[in-house]
């Protein structure tokens, strides 16, 4: 993988700026960028698991508690 140079700058800098490792800023930023796919998955997979239930709104989900 490869950074255009801008950018290859700016992360070098932030790396020294905050004495971290480039490593560490990859994965905390890929963490960032993954982390709201993953909630609106297990969101859809919520609401197929409610529906087959029988849960189609939120009074239904309050008599289930």
């Amino acid at each position: 993988m490869s950074l255009a140079k801008p950018l290859a700058a700016e992360f070098s800098h932030l790396a020294t700026e905050t004495g971290g490792f480039k490593s560490d800023i990859v994965k905390e930023s890929v963490t960032q960028y993954l982390w709201p796919a993953r909630f609106r998955r297990v969101g859809r997979q919520m609401v197929r698991r409610a529906k087959r239930t029988g849960v189609t709104a939120e009074a239904d989900v309050f008599r289930a508690v």
